[in-house]
């Protein structure tokens, strides 16, 4: 009975968690209307960002050993932006689909939710087996406009660096991947730190900000999108030699 109650929670923590990022997948898909990606490859793309948290998990954990306060919130946001980034490297950045700007943008935020799906089905997981539905509930919702929509826009961030040196040579795709990845978890970092802020005493309102910071962002992301939708049309860098 405890087994099948287990097998239960964790396949509705599955379920939960993967139902807003596949709903957010199809969200951003929408943007790429003009030359739409093969369903396949976003699909084994976005698998491939789950399995980046089994691989980092380890990690995670080995990183406890070594650091303590907020060095350690600094190592886990690199383990876990780094393993995405070489994720995307690995599986996605350098095939033939890959054959305009935006496309950086679209295959790393699949990686992104990818991961967030498995990482917020763990969240929801404790609150499901003590049987705190309404914990879980809040929980998945405050992930759902918060945590997941981070991981969009620290992973489309390196997207959009990559899609500023698309017609570049290998070298400054390589230069700009990596400005996109130190802006991602610079802003994950922080993102993460006011989360830890907003849950002490007198910082009520601090849960709000940090909702807030994130939205801007993915506002920022959409005028972005415009811009290099408009790059695709050029052909030409948008940013001088």
């Amino acid at each position: 009975m405890e087994l099948e109650i287990a097998s239960r929670d964790f396949a509705f923590a599955f379920l939960f968690g993967l139902i807003p990022a596949i709903f957010w997948l199809w969200f951003w898909l929408r943007e790429d209307k003009r030359k739409p990606e093969p369903i396949l490859l976003i699909i084994v793309t976005f698998i491939a960002g789950m399995a980046v948290v089994p691989a980092a998990l380890p990690l995670q954990k080995a990183a406890i050993e070594i650091y303590t306060g907020y060095n350690l919130i600094v190592a886990w946001v690199i383990i876990e932006e780094v393993l995405k980034y070489a994720a995307a490297l690995l599986v996605i950045l350098w095939n033939k689909a890959v054959d305009e700007p935006i496309d950086f943008i679209i295959y790393l935020i699949a990686i992104a939710l990818g991961f967030a799906a498995l990482e917020n089905a763990l969240f929801l997981l404790h609150p499901l087996t003590l049987g705190e539905y309404i914990t879980a509930a809040v929980t998945g919702s405050f992930r759902f406009l918060g945590a997941t929509l981070l991981h969009v826009l620290a992973s489309a961030t390196i997207g959009v660096f990559l899609a500023f040196a698309f017609y570049r040579s290998l070298r400054v795709k390589m230069i700009f991947g990596l400005i996109g990845l130190f802006i991602a978890i610079l802003l994950h970092a922080l993102f993460n730190f006011f989360i830890i802020r907003s849950s002490e005493p007198g910082s009520e309102n601090g849960i709000l900000l940090v909702f807030l910071f994130v939205w801007m962002g993915i506002i920022i992301l959409f005028l972005l999108f415009e811009k290099i939708k408009l790059l695709e049309f050029s052909k030409k860098p948008l940013l001088r030699k």
